[in-house]
């Protein structure tokens, strides 16, 4: 039987991005292996193997993960490795290098985002940028998702095959229904919000480079002006403790909210009138184009990954409090649209996304990159 494994640096990853491409590789009759730091079963995957992966490239625990998939390539003899996160790349594509040469494994990474970018911090690209170009060489296809990353990559890299693809794919199904009025008013009750509060949603992880401190410096002087105004912040994070000290620190208990993990995120951005993503850096942002889906407003940094989809008059600078106070209040006083996007929302559909995988994971020869 022919085997795949999907290698990232923790279960969320692939939770949120990559079931649908497991299901595709069952439907194929391949055997789905996948690997990350955790031990814990997940959908659509066969065989689940745990590593002691870490983000921090600093870490030595990687060394001990690249030994241990080694170990695991070796014996399984993949058809296809597809390696995702920045370490759960570079551990793969290093573990692999003996595999892809006399089992002929192929390797596939998928680049969400290269931490080296226009604007990006030197140390990012002393870093960073080395580690990519040295192991695109023992890479079979580079994947990209978005302009910016595909540009770099085609100019500098040497790699096989390149593709640009755009992002992981969102099931517009889940976005296609609308609130009743009374139905709408019944969801913001259960967050203890008002008819007329003017609802922000930012959905992220909770860690500096989504940079929710930059929105609550915003909040902590819309407030005093319009106590309306209402913030939701849905996500998880090592920055959770800092951010509910903050709130407690600007005196945003009744205006900020921390969600946590939540599952119902349609709804959220159903009863929201405007979604906000500060991000310091973005590979595609999923949260704006869901956003679109919901036929929400969108107020984002301007960073790569948001440029590519939010046109130029609803992006605001990284760091820039006033203007974003700014085009809040344009928003809340009634100049919300739903036209800020700059593109077709059809392209990042989940079948459409699924349509092009198909080509890249079984249809290699039609595949070279341009």
């Amino acid at each position: 039987m022919k085997k795949v494994l999907f290698v990232a640096t923790v279960d969320s990853h692939i939770l949120h991005f990559h079931l649908p491409y497991l299901k595709m590789f069952q439907e194929h009759g391949y055997e789905v292996h996948v690997a990350t730091n955790s031990s814990t079963p997940l959908p659509y995957c066969d065989v689940k193997h745990k590593l002691p992966l870490e983000r921090s490239p600093f870490s030595l625990k990687n060394i001990k993960a690249i030994q241990v998939l080694k170990k695991i390539i070796n014996k399984e003899n993949y058809n296809i490795l597809h390696c995702h996160t920045p370490m759960g790349g570079v551990v793969a594509r290093l573990a692999a290098r003996k595999s892809r040469k006399t089992n002929g494994t192929r390797v596939i990474y998928t680049a969400h985002g290269f931490h080296f970018f226009k604007g990006a911090p030197i140390f990012n690209w002393l870093l960073y940028y080395p580690i990519e170009k040295i192991l695109a060489k023992i890479t079979d296809t580079i994947i990209t998702i978005n302009q910016e990353d595909y540009n770099i990559a085609k100019k500098k890299f040497k790699v096989k095959q390149l593709e640009l693809v755009n992002g992981v794919g969102v099931n517009g199904a889940k976005f296609d229904f609308d609130f009743a009025p009374e139905e709408k008013k019944n969801e913001r009750n259960k967050l203890d919000l008002k008819a007329n509060d003017y609802v922000l949603l930012y959905v992220a992880e909770l860690n500096e480079n989504k940079n929710q401190i930059m929105l609550l410096e915003v909040m902590k002087d819309l407030v005093k002006e319009d106590a309306t105004i209402k913030l939701l912040l849905a996500g998880e994070g090592k920055l959770h403790s800092y951010y509910q000290q903050k709130i407690i620190d600007y005196k945003l208990q009744d205006n900020v909210f921390l969600l946590g993990y939540r599952k119902d995120i349609p709804k959220l951005l159903k009863i929201s009138d405007l979604v906000v993503a500060t991000s310091k850096r973005e590979g595609l942002p999923v949260n704006l184009i869901e956003a679109y889906l919901s036929d929400t407003p969108v107020i984002a940094t301007n960073v790569r990954g948001h440029r590519d989809i939010i046109k130029k008059e609803n992006l605001v600078e990284l760091g820039d409090i006033e203007g974003l106070k700014k085009k809040i209040k344009n928003n809340k006083n009634g100049n919300s649209k739903t036209d800020c996007f700059c593109f077709q929302k059809e392209i990042y559909l989940l079948e459409n996304i699924k349509k092009q995988m198909q080509r890249i994971y079984f249809n290699v020869s039609s595949t070279k990159g341009d």
